[in-house]
């Protein structure tokens, strides 16, 4: 569909090609200069426990913003957006389990559904290409390679999770200057939670990752690993609500907010 030549586009144009359905790829790369969010939906008697999860575990689950029930313009971090349309691609799950990919969901939208917009890690890959640090998923144009750790985070009410992450492998040289740039993007995930062994983690096998695409990693690299908002699907899964909408994996809420607002100085 869409080619790399796309990347440069403005977030309400990316959101606007969403909408019309000529963009349903992942958004890795896309829009530089803006953050990108995960999503997830849940009816209104769950935002509460959720929140608090989100709340107790703020390295996976970084709050940008939580919509009102029934809203679907994120007023905050997208004004004139629509969450139901803007989005690449979106997950439904029924109790818990997984039972379509599309790309609009307006007509399963209602009055009592409540949006989180919550932190991802490609808004620092601007910041580590910028470096001059590669960022190995954008340079072979691939979904960024996610893992379910053996780290369980703090329950909260019916949620509770494992901790996901997002693995980028570093030239040895450049990981302390890696470690160092992320650290100030605490809002989106912020520094590693881990750099080296991945069986430290749990992962036996990192060309197998639970979500996303295998990357190359070359000689003289280092798995560093970021924590990951995939967290907050896995956690709102393990409530197994009726209805749960989030972006598929890598297919990100693009926002209006600059990365630079999110660092700290």
């Amino acid at each position: 569909m869409a080619q790399a030549n796309s990347r440069r586009v403005d977030p309400a144009a990316l959101r606007k090609r969403c909408r019309n359905g000529s963009w349903d790829q992942p958004t890795s790369g896309l829009a530089p200069g803006y953050a990108q969010a995960n999503m997830v939906i849940l009816d209104q008697r769950y935002a509460f426990d959720f929140l608090l999860f989100c709340q107790r575990n703020p390295k996976p689950c970084p709050i940008l913003e939580v919509l009102e029930p029934g809203q679907t313009e994120p007023r905050r971090t997208a004004p004139r957006a629509d969450i139901t349309r803007d989005l690449p691609r979106y997950r439904i799950w029924i109790h818990g389990k997984p039972d379509r990919e599309v790309t609009d969901i307006h007509s399963l939208f209602n009055a009592d559904l409540v949006t989180f917009l919550l932190g991802c890690s490609f808004s620092f890959e601007e910041a580590l290409i910028q470096a001059g640090v590669p960022v190995r998923n954008i340079e072979e144009n691939k979904n960024v390679s996610m893992y379910t750790t053996n780290i369980r985070c703090d329950p909260a009410g019916p949620f509770s999770s494992r901790l996901v992450v997002t693995m980028r492998p570093i030239p040895d040289p450049l990981v302390p200057r890696a470690v160092q740039i992320t650290s100030r993007y605490a809002s989106v995930h912020g520094a590693p939670i881990h750099i080296g062994n991945p069986m430290v983690l749990g992962i036996k096998n990192l060309d197998r990752p639970d979500f996303g695409d295998p990357v190359t990693v070359k000689k003289g690299e280092t798995p560093v690993f970021w924590a990951c908002g995939v967290t907050s699907t896995l956690a709102a899964l393990s409530a197994k609500p009726d209805l749960c909408i989030t972006h598929a994996p890598g297919h990100m809420f693009v926002t209006d907010v600059p990365n630079e607002t999110l660092a700290v100085i």
